[in-house]
């Protein structure tokens, strides 16, 4: 395949933007290589400026469910054009998007919809602090909740602690309230509650996204659970990037274990910026401005993007039997992934969760970030590269999980596990 197009788009980029890229993993840097630049996507495939075409696993790193340029979705914001991009004031599609999301989790009565993933949790752990009036949270390596001050942490010493900024231009005097704990280790979070009785939230991906796919033990999530009780703490589920995703319901369709606040984006703005948080009317009324704890946005609600989501989330209503499809897909993607790796001799552990896969490059089975950085990253790198140029678009990222469409075929997967084995006999 020929770059030359996006090698100069990316030089480009690099003289006006800081990295060539608006978001950091975009620019390659863990896989090497130019990041082709895309021109336009179509069905289950992206294709760059170059005239490459690739099989898309990445899916705008979730949120496009029925693949690229769905023609439901198309009308439905082509309509909302029509009318006006944005008013800064109610809309009816606002109160629809939001009853469909209420009347499917247990524990949301109400939810507030903002812009971005990093929006809604830092909002949610605003509230969660205001309700409780306690500053303190735990949260768990290896989770991203977005790249608010408090959450950018990076973890000390021991098994919990308080954090320390993993990046300059976040004070310390804001981190020293977030306490970390490691993943599906339950004692790692009783010591970060003995270390404070100003906790006010635990939060976590129940199903994490952003070490690869890495979901947590049914027993972790049940002592978790308890343990908020016992200390007054609230939960809360990051579900993002596993909400409608790893099933219709998120995580709530695969435990038992139910949070307090829930966090929501992705897949409900259809491929528009969209985030949200919900939780019991008690909990929200607690939000300005029914309550003091004040959160606002412009483009909150924004009508375009809340017409994608609303088509979007219609049509998973109507199918929700795409669920068994998109995770039969999912497994013999990485059935066929196992298999290639067997064949020239390389370990490789696998998971899946509905339309979301993942897969490290390892012999030992990932339970939290630290195992996952056990895994052969320069392994992924050149795996990478080679599926790359056969035209098989994965994450760019050994951290990252990949994602099925509707629009993805039997052809398509069997197609990127023939790519797999091709490549893995090339590298090794």
């Amino acid at each position: 395949m020929s770059y030359k197009k996006s090698e100069e788009a990316f030089r480009e980029a690099f003289s006006v933007i800081p990295g060539g890229v608006d978001s950091p993993v975009r620019a390659f840097s863990s896989v090497g290589g130019t990041p082709p630049f895309i021109d336009r996507g179509e069905g289950g495939y992206i294709i760059d400026i170059d005239g490459n075409r690739y099989i898309d696993f990445v899916q705008s790193w979730g949120p496009l469910i029925f693949g690229h340029c769905d023609k439901d979705i198309e009308v439905a914001v082509e309509s909302a054009v029509k009318k006006g991009l944005s008013f800064g004031a109610p809309t009816l599609t606002e109160t629809k998007l939001a009853k469909h999301i209420v009347n499917m989790f247990e524990r949301i009565d109400k939810v507030r919809f903002v812009s971005s993933g990093t929006e809604a949790v830092m909002s949610a752990i605003r509230l969660a602090r205001g309700y409780t009036k306690r500053d303190d949270f735990i949260k768990f390596t290896g989770c991203y909740h977005g790249h608010s001050d408090s959450l950018l942490v990076q973890a000390g010493s021991g098994m919990a602690t308080f954090g320390s900024p993993s990046s300059p231009g976040v004070p310390a005097d804001l981190t020293k309230h977030t306490l970390l704990a490691q993943y599906n280790n339950i004692e790692s979070v009783k010591e970060c509650f003995k270390n404070s009785k100003d906790i006010a939230c635990v939060i976590i991906e129940p199903i994490a996204g952003n070490m690869g796919l890495v979901p947590a033990d049914e027993e972790f999530l049940v002592e978790l659970r308890e343990l908020c009780n016992e200390n007054g703490a609230l939960l809360i589920f990051d579900e993002v990037m596993s909400g409608f995703r790893a099933s219709l319901k998120g995580s709530q369709e695969l435990t038992k274990v139910r949070a307090d606040i829930i966090t929501l984006g992705k897949v409900i703005g259809a491929g528009m910026p969209v985030g949200a948080f919900g939780a019991s009317g008690e909990i929200m009324s607690h939000l300005s401005p029914e309550g003091a704890i004040y959160q606002a946005g412009t483009l909150s609600g924004n009508p375009i993007a809340m017409s994608a989501g609303l088509a979007s989330l219609e049509k998973l209503l109507a199918n929700p039997e795409i669920y068994i499809t998109l995770e039969k897909r999912a497994k013999r993607l990485m059935e066929g992934f196992k298999e290639a790796s067997e064949e020239v001799g390389v370990s490789m552990v696998t998971e899946v969760r509905g339309s979301m896969f993942g897969f490290f490059f390892s012999d030992k089975k990932v339970k939290n970030f630290e195992d996952a950085l056990e895994n052969n990253s320069e392994l992924f790198g050149k795996f990478h590269g080679k599926m790359l140029e056969k035209g098989i678009y994965l994450a760019c990222s050994a951290y990252e999980t990949g994602f099925i469409s509707t629009a993805t075929t039997d052809e398509m997967i069997e197609e990127a596990i023939a790519m797999a084995k091709e490549s893995l006999k090339e590298i090794l």
